[in-house]
């Protein structure tokens, strides 16, 4: 065989891609989304969205609290809502490979302590260039309680911001609930726009001062 085939191949293996990327699928999408908001509304008594955000039509990065399983659930009715963007999102290596149907509905994935991770930040950076994306991410790496108000960001996502070469908006969200006198949870879904540094330190500082906020509006709240 001649040296081009040998050459052809090696190229064709170091391209292979180290991550599971995003398929959308218009029925999985289209199938998942009304599915999740009959959901929402069958299991809560409210859904309220405090937004002191607009839509710059811009490509969106999403940082949230992951206080449960329905984050990403709750992170797409509000994208429905307020910003129709195509929706993607980070997840562990091991989550999406059990749940595969995830990545026809913009799950990608991760792999920390891993050479793919590279691959992954270039991918949410990718993701990133394009305005009709969004991409949602949980920089704290697992899920917490929603009572925690020190977050402890992982490197990962200044790294991905240094990657983005265009301007993008980027938004805090923060989740919270209470019963009040209602026998369904009520949602409060807050979010702010951050404008600041890039470093993981910084953002770290100001998504912690924006949650601590977040929780004394809802203190306030009234059933």
């Amino acid at each position: 065989m001649s040296g081009d085939f040998f050459l052809d191949f090696t190229h064709l293996f170091k391209t292979t891609a180290l991550i599971i990327k995003a398929k959308l699928n218009f029925f999985f999408v289209t199938f998942f989304r009304f599915y999740l908001i009959w959901k929402i509304k069958k299991s809560f008594h409210s859904f309220k969205i405090e937004k002191s955000v607009e839509d710059k039509n811009l490509p969106i990065l999403l940082i949230c609290n992951h206080i449960s399983w329905w984050d990403g659930i709750w992170t797409l009715k509000i994208n429905k809502q307020l910003f129709h963007r195509k929706y993607h999102f980070m997840m562990l290596e091991e989550q999406l490979q059990k749940n595969w149907f995830f990545k026809y509905t913009g799950g990608f994935s991760i792999h920390k302590n891993s050479k793919s991770i590279i691959e992954s930040l270039n991918y949410t950076a990718e993701l990133l260039a394009d305005k009709k994306n969004m991409v949602l991410i949980f920089p704290q790496g697992e899920i917490g309680s929603m009572h925690d108000t020190n977050f402890v960001f992982e490197k990962g996502i200044s790294k991905i911001l240094q990657r983005t070469k265009n301007e993008i908006q980027i938004i805090f969200v923060a989740n919270l609930i209470d019963y009040h006198s209602n026998v369904k949870p009520c949602l409060h879904a807050y979010l702010c726009d951050y404008t600041g540094s890039f470093e993981t330190s910084e953002i770290q500082d100001a998504y912690n001062s924006f949650y601590k906020n977040c929780i004394t509006n809802q203190i306030k709240m009234k059933g």
